[in-house]
């Protein structure tokens, strides 16, 4: 489907979910960009939306929650000189956004501790890499 993101797995978002607004860019552009509307605003509803599965809207609302107003997320991009562009950088933007924040979270790390053998060998380097630096100096210690 055009203007749709593949989320995850199965997890597709229509593009009838989005909601866009369009405004004037700022920034230099001649005549151009006096008359034009070519700053794009998507606006998801990540808190309303059917298509997300409950785990991982549950996860994107728990890592998004500075970024919501609303349950809503919003994109603005203008960054492009033509709307068709800022359209597309701002889905773009969107789908990375989500699925990072859709992610599994990380396995958890073990403590471990380094081995005998790893110990000694790092100390014995130590050692080594010292007595070449001593044995550079002027005054040697015998």
């Amino acid at each position: 489907m055009p203007g749709s993101i593949h989320l995850r797995g199965s997890v597709v978002i229509p593009a009838t979910e989005f909601g866009w607004r369009f405004s004037r860019s700022s920034g230099p552009g001649g005549q151009h960009v006096n008359t034009s509307s070519t700053a794009a605003e998507l606006s998801f509803d990540l808190a309303g939306s059917p298509s997300i599965p409950d785990p991982l809207k549950q996860r994107a609302l728990a890592r998004l929650s500075g970024r919501l107003v609303n349950g809503v997320i919003t994109i603005r991009a203008e960054e492009h000189r033509s709307q068709l562009r800022n359209r597309e950088a701002a889905q773009i933007r969107l789908a990375a956004l989500l699925t990072e924040a859709t992610a599994p979270p990380p396995k958890q790390r073990r403590p471990t501790k380094p081995s005998r053998g790893m110990r000694e060998r790092r100390l014995e380097s130590k050692h080594r890499r010292s007595e070449i630096k001593r044995l550079r100096s002027r005054r040697h210690d015998y």
